[in-house]
C-alpha cells in the first residue's frame, strides 16, 4: 500500500511537470490569431473538389481555376498548400464545418442556408443556376418551372441548386428531382445528353465553358439572377482568415489572374460541329482504346505528345489502320511510300509501325521549321508545312512579313496562308499559286481534336479518382479543434 501511495504521488509530481512546461505553449498558442497559427505552421489546407473547374491533374501537374488561384493565396502568405478532396459536396462542408480544413473553394455560391453555417470571403465571380435540357427535334425546349412537373430531373445534392428547387416547390408541391453524390456535373450534363435524365441544372459560368464538349445540350432558362461565388470558411472564428482573404481578393494582381484564369478554365471553346464531336467520341471509345498504347510508346521513343500524335492520326485516317487515300497514301498516319522508307516502316497498314513510324517523321518535318520559333508555333508550322509543303509555307511568312506581322506566329502565318489563292499575292512569291485554306484547316481541325482528347480523358482521370475514394495532396495536419477553443 506505502509503495502504491508513492507511486501515485510521483506521477502526480510528473503530470504537475508536464503542466507547468506545456503551460507557455498553450499561452502562446490562445495568443495567436488563427492567420498567425496557419503561417507559423507553414500549411494552409484547402477543401475543393475533383473537377475540370476546380482542381485536376493535368499531366501530373495540378490544374484547375480554385486550386491556382488558392496557390496563389498560399504564396501570398507564405505557406505550402495542402490539398483535401472529399468524395461529395456535404463532405466538404463538414470539413470546413470541423476545421479539417481551413476554407472550402469550388464555385460555391453563398445563399441564405450556407451563411447560417459558414463565412464567405468576398466575392470573385457570379453565376446563375440554369435549367440544362438536350435539343431534340419534336420536343419543345421548357420555357417555365411548370414545365418540369413529372421530368426526371437530377441535380448535386447539399448544393445551392437543392436549395432553389425546394423554393419552388412550395409554389409548385408536384415538383420532384432527384439528388445524387454519386455523380459530378459533367455526369449530369453526359446524362442529359445521353438521355438517361430529362434534365439537370448547372451554373451558367461552368456550363459556358463546357457546353461545346456535349453537343446538342442548352440552356432552357435561368432558375435565378446571378448569384455571388466565393470562399467558404468556419462560422466561429477571429476576423483574422477572412480579413487576410479579402485583402488579397482586393488586390490588383488578384483581380487580374482571376480574369486569366476565367479566360483558361471558363472560356474554353470545342469548334467542332456537332457531327463531328459526336463522331469524335463515338471513335474515341470504339476505335482508340486498341491502339492508344502505341501512342504513348511513341511518346516515349520521339518526346512528342501522344495526345497531339493521336489527333494527327485522327485528322489523318480516323483511327483506321486500314484507311487508304486516293493517291496511295495508307495506314492510321496515312504515310506515303517515301516517308514510310525514310522511318523505317516496312508495313503502313500495320497499327504499331504507322503510329511509331509516323512519330519519327514528324520530327524530320519539325526539323523544317527554324530552331528559333518557340512552341507550339513550331510544331503547328510544321504541320502546315507538311500539308501544304515547306515551299508554300516559307512564301506565306513572306506575305506576312511583308503585312508587317510576325512571320514566326502561326496566327499570323495562318491569316496569310489563304492569300496564296489569290493572284495579286501568289504571283509575288516563289512557289505561287496553293490551296492555302488547306493547311490552317488541317492544323486548326487537329488542334480542336488535341482539345477534345484531353477534354475527355482529363473527365475520364477525375471518374477514376473519384471511384478510388477520397485523397490527399499529402499528409494532413493535425485538425485545428485539437487546439485551444480561443483559435
Amino acid at each position: 500500500m506505502l509503495l502504491n501511495l508513492h507511486r501515485r504521488k510521483d506521477a502526480l509530481i510528473l503530470l504537475s511537470l508536464l503542466v507547468l512546461l506545456s503551460f507557455p505553449a498553450l499561452v502562446s498558442y490562445n495568443s495567436l490569431t488563427r492567420l498567425e497559427v496557419i503561417q507559423e505552421r507553414g500549411v494552409l489546407r484547402l477543401a475543393t473538389r475533383n473537377t475540370p473547374s476546380d482542381y485536376y491533374l493535368d499531366k501530373g501537374e495540378p490544374s484547375g481555376f480554385e486550386y491556382e488561384l488558392a496557390q496563389a493565396f498560399a504564396n501570398d502568405l507564405g505557406v505550402r498548400l495542402e490539398l483535401q478532396i472529399p468524395d461529395t459536396l456535404s463532405d466538404m462542408m463538414r470539413q470546413v464545418r470541423e476545421r479539417s480544413a481551413h476554407l472550402a473553394a469550388a464555385g460555391l455560391a453563398i445563399t441564405p442556408q450556407r451563411l447560417e453555417e459558414f463565412s464567405f470571403t468576398e466575392p470573385y465571380m457570379e453565376s446563375a443556376a440554369n435549367l440544362i435540357y438536350r435539343i431534340t427535334q419534336g420536343k419543345p425546349a421548357p420555357k417555365s418551372i411548370e414545365d418540369l412537373v413529372g421530368k426526371h430531373i437530377r441535380i448535386i445534392a447539399n448544393s445551392s441548386h437543392s436549395e432553389l428547387m425546394r423554393q419552388y416547390q412550395q409554389d409548385f408541391p408536384e415538383l420532384r428531382w432527384e439528388e445524387t453524390d454519386e455523380y459530378s456535373i459533367n455526369d449530369l450534363l453526359e446524362q442529359v445528353h445521353n438521355a438517361e435524365i430529362d434534365y439537370t441544372i448547372a451554373d451558367s459560368i461552368r456550363f459556358d465553358g463546357q457546353y461545346s464538349f456535349f453537343p446538342g445540350l442548352e440552356k432552357a432558362f435561368a432558375l435565378e439572377q446571378p448569384q455571388p461565388i466565393a470562399w467558404m470558411l468556419p462560422k466561429l472564428q477571429d476576423g483574422s482568415m477572412l480579413e487576410a482573404l479579402n485583402r488579397f481578393f482586393a488586390k490588383d494582381e488578384t483581380r487580374a489572374l482571376i480574369k486569366q484564369l476565367r479566360e483558361k478554365y471558363f472560356e474554353r471553346s470545342n469548334a467542332l460541329n456537332y457531327f463531328d464531336t459526336v463522331t469524335f467520341k463515338k471513335d474515341l471509345r470504339e476505335r482508340l482504346p486498341q491502339y492508344e498504347q502505341y501512342f504513348y510508346i511513341a511518346e516515349q521513343e520521339t518526346d512528342i505528345d501522344w495526345t497531339l500524335l493521336a489527333s494527327v492520326a485522327y485528322q489523318e485516317s480516323h483511327w483506321d489502320p486500314a484507311a487508304v487515300s486516293p493517291t496511295g497514301v495508307k495506314g492510321i498516319m496515312m504515310l506515303t511510300n517515301a516517308a514510310a522508307s525514310e522511318v523505317g516502316v516496312e508495313d503502313r497498314t500495320d497499327p504499331i509501325q504507322s503510329i511509331i513510324g509516323g512519330a519519327h517523321y514528324l520530327i524530320s518535318v519539325k526539323n523544317q521549321i527554324p530552331d528559333r520559333i518557340p512552341e507550339p508555333d513550331h510544331t503547328w508550322m510544321a504541320l502546315a508545312g507538311y500539308n501544304v509543303g515547306f515551299g508554300h509555307l516559307e512564301d506565306a511568312r513572306i506575305l506576312t512579313q511583308r503585312a508587317n506581322k510576325n512571320p514566326d506566329s502561326w496566327d499570323d502565318v495562318a491569316e496569310h496562308l489563304p492569300l496564296l489563292t489569290k493572284e495579286k499575292y501568289y504571283s509575288t512569291v516563289r512557289l505561287g499559286y496553293a490551296r492555302g485554306y488547306e493547311p490552317v484547316l488541317y492544323v486548326s481541325n487537329i488542334q480542336k481534336y488535341i482539345d477534345l482528347l484531353r477534354w475527355e480523358k482529363q473527365l475520364d482521370r477525375i471518374r477514376q479518382n473519384r471511384d478510388a475514394g477520397p485523397t490527399d495532396s499529402g499528409p494532413r495536419e493535425p485538425r485545428l479543434e485539437n487546439l485551444p477553443p480561443t483559435l
